[in-house]
């Protein structure tokens, strides 16, 4: 690749893990495998490693998580909670250990601690005199969530120790394989929709924000860390692990003190079959230093310690009959075929279901329905079909021509693989896929209105699009299967709670293609109302630093459609008024300024966002001629440098200081 080339490749990486870390550690719903996610780090990283030049303090390759959901308070955590680097293969493994005998300059093997990567989600609990103050989630690793009233309805997690101690204990939150598919079945019967995994099924129940329904569910803890300041206490890992058995908690008995790497591979090839003889989903291993002065002398890199890292399971593989091909139509009209499977045993689990990406990729296969297929995942998500047998040709699944929901003729747009149904208007796929969408977490958060809701309410004739959710009452919920009075005014008192959205959430919800959330706060800090947005011409659109030609397009072919108009009436008429930024402007200090954040700040990055948009500021995640400021903080990488090549005012946080007061004798 060329230079250019690689840069933009390194820039595609960012881009797909950040948004990958936000499913993940925000949402609790990933969009791809842990090894595919890997897969991705790996290259950024490499890429990073061979191309210093391209190296930038906001890679997620310097970070950990992502950022903390909304619903509970943040909690800065005391000490941080690092990554771990992982490997895939032993080789690397090796590697890992070769480094560390060098850089401790060992003589001898190394004790090392070896245990199970537990599939959960990991939580920081501190005890003041033995008694449990506080509980958070791991968050981007400095900031978390606080769930301690949560924390205390998990009955393996002590509130109270054996000993007076003023520790920290670290470990992973999960909900055995056997509950998991209990709470779903329970879910299938409510009409809810299902956990993909057990691990979404532990996150999602210990982020409730009513600590009654994380109570009844079955979650459990393992203790994997202590920290504490009295050096006393314990000198190794494992000796630290007994003590917290000790002292009451729970710590995974597949535990295993070895010395060198070789008995390590040993217990990894061990668990990679035997882990599915477990009631509780893990998905590699973590190797440890077991001596903790060691670990010290070690440190850590910028987002992981040196003193430890993961060994990740390959993804299994197993092969199937596929039985059918189901089509399915999303709210943007995309017609996406996904595999239905003979029921096999991969990874854990049942599996019935297999993406097959697009008719392209059917085609690339060559795969028919009757085709034995060889199927693969890591561990969660739904799995992919990877090939067919060989010599058995059965022919090639024809492309539909026709929308599988209203018939109409599907259309391939030019430089597209997808195939689209046009009828946007008129067909039920996509008129209760943009209802759901509007409902959604990411859009209008109208809690309890999801797949199942919006399905009965279709069927039943009360909703044809996303405004007349907010004509139904409670009456009209009570006409449905399985709702009773409580959840009807529940359901009913969160659409009426939705009323007065932030543009940016307003704008996400209304499903205009292109149009994501980053991409809506952008237009919303520029046109603050809704009448303004419909007036925009194309040339005020591409102005906005981050709005390219199409994505302009898109917004004035939106607010041009005279049936979009409509609904945009109806949410007027039902009280629906998006209630332009979601920050509160104090002053015009940074009137028409567009500020660019880089490298590492003294608080984080949201902070000073938020205050520029306060100040009637801009914030944009590039630099363009159309920037008026980058702020800069510690190793700012590139944005630095471009931002000086352009001649752009680079600020320090005091500079910034200063100029927010409306004192602008820092650019002079």
């Amino acid at each position: 690749m060329t230079k250019e080339e690689i840069k933009n490749r390194i820039d595609e990486l960012k881009k797909l893990i950040k948004e990958n870390n936000e499913a993940y550690y925000v949402f609790d719903s990933p969009k791809i495998t842990d090894y595919e996610y890997d897969e991705m780090y790996r290259e950024l990283k490499r890429l990073e490693e061979e191309n210093p030049e391209f190296l930038t303090s906001d890679s997620p390759t310097k970070h950990v998580g992502d950022k903390i959901s909304t619903g509970f308070k943040e909690q800065k955590h005391k000490y941080r909670l690092y990554s771990l680097d992982n490997s895939n293969n032993y080789d690397d493994l090796k590697k890992w250990y070769d480094r560390v005998i060098k850089d401790t300059g060992s003589k001898n093997d190394i004790e090392l601690v070896v245990e199970l990567k537990i599939d959960g989600l990991s939580c920081a609990l501190s005890y003041e005199n033995g008694i449990l103050k506080m509980g958070a989630t791991r968050g981007n690793g400095i900031i978390g969530e606080n769930i301690t009233q949560n924390i205390y309805t998990i009955k393996d997690i002590p509130q109270k120790l054996n000993k007076p101690l003023n520790i920290e204990v670290r470990g992973e939150v999960y909900m055995p394989v056997t509950s998991f598919e209990r709470l779903n079945e329970e879910n299938i019967e409510k009409g809810i929709k299902e956990f993909a995994n057990p691990r979404n099924a532990a996150a999602g129940s210990l982020r409730q924000l009513d600590s009654k329904i994380t109570a009844i569910r079955d979650l459990h803890f393992f203790a994997y860390t202590l920290i504490s300041e009295d050096k006393t206490l314990f000198k190794t890992h494992y000796e630290a692990l007994n003590i917290l058995k000790e002292l009451g908690f729970t710590i995974n008995p597949n535990c295993t003190l070895v010395k060198g790497i070789n008995p390590v591979i040993e217990q990894c090839r061990k668990w990679e079959f035997e882990r599915f003889n477990l009631d509780y989903a893990t998905d590699g291993m973590v190797i440890k230093i077991n001596d903790i002065s060691m670990q010290n002398e070690l440190g850590y890199t910028s987002r992981a310690p040196k003193w430890a890292t993961a060994f990740k399971f390959p993804p299994e593989e197993v092969w199937t009959k596929l039985e059918g091909i189901e089509l399915s139509v999303g709210k943007t009209g995309a017609v996406t075929p996904v595999a239905k499977l003979t029921p096999v045993q991969l990874a854990g689990s049942v599996v019935k279901r297999a993406s097959l990406h697009n008719f392209d990729e059917i085609q690339r296969l060559g795969i028919n329905i009757g085709n034995e297929v060889l199927i693969k995942k890591a561990a969660e998500i739904i799995p992919k079909v990877i090939k067919k047998r060989e010599n058995e040709d059965l022919g090639v699944y024809k492309a539909p021509e026709r929308c599988p929901s209203c018939n109409a003729e599907l259309i391939k747009p030019e430089g597209e693989v997808l195939l689209y149904c046009p009828n946007k208007d008129g067909c039920p796929a996509q008129i209760k896929g943009r209802i759901e969408y509007w409902a959604s977490k990411e859009a209008m958060d109208i809690d309890g209105i999801g797949e199942s809701i919006v399905e009965k309410l279709y069927e039943k004739g009360l909703v044809n699009d996303f405004a007349d959710l907010y004509k139904l009452n409670q009456e009209d919920f009570m006409q449905l299967d399985l709702i009773k009075e409580k959840s009807s005014d529940n359901l009913y008192k969160a659409i009426i709670d939705s009323k007065t959205p932030t543009m940016t959430k307003f704008l996400t919800a209304l499903s205009i293609k292109l149009i994501g959330k980053e991409t809506a706060d952008l237009i919303a800090q520029e046109f603050p109302t809704l009448e303004s947005i419909k007036n925009a011409e194309f040339e005020d659109l591409i102005k906005i630093d981050g709005i390219g030609d199409k994505a302009a397009k898109s917004i004035i072919d939106f607010f041009r459609d005279e049936k979009n108009l409509q609904i945009l009436k109806k949410l007027e008429e039902y009280g629906v008024h998006p209630q332009g930024s979601a920050y509160t402007k104090i002053s015009n200090i940074f009137e028409g300024k567009t500020f660019v954040i880089t490298g590492t700040l003294s608080e984080p990055r949201t902070i000073f966002e938020e205050k520029i948009k306060q100040l009637g500021g801009k914030v944009s995640s590039s630099v363009s001629k159309k920037t008026s400021y980058v702020l800069a903080g510690e190793n700012p990488g590139s944005k630095f440098d471009k931002a000086s090549d352009l001649g752009i005012i680079i600020l320090s946080e005091k500079d910034f200081e200063i100029l927010s007061q409306g004192n602008e004798q820092v650019i002079n």
